[in-house]
C-alpha cells in the first residue's frame, strides 16, 4: 500500500453550485453519461450534492402535494 500524498489529500474540489444543481436535476431524471459522471466525481463537492439533492426532493414532494390538492379541488 502506498502512503497518501498530503498534497493530493487536501485537493479542493471547485465545482460551482450551479453545476451541482444541474447534476442533481439530471440525476432526478436519470440521464447521466459515464464521462460526465467521472468528471463530476473529480470536481463536485459531495456535501453540495447531498444538500441540493435533499432540497430538490423536498421541492418535488411539495410540488406533487400542491398538484394533487389542486386537482382534487377542481
Amino acid at each position: 500500500m502506498s502512503p497518501i500524498d498530503p498534497s493530493t489529500a487536501s485537493h479542493k474540489r471547485k465545482g460551482s453550485i450551479w453545476r451541482t444543481a444541474k447534476v442533481v436535476m439530471w440525476s432526478f431524471i436519470g440521464l447521466r453519461g459515464k464521462n460526465d459522471y467521472e468528471k463530476d466525481v473529480e470536481q463536485l463537492n459531495p456535501v453540495h450534492i447531498v444538500v441540493l439533492g435533499l432540497f430538490g426532493g423536498v421541492i418535488f414532494v411539495v410540488a406533487l402535494v400542491l398538484l394533487a390538492t389542486w386537482v382534487v379541488s377542481h
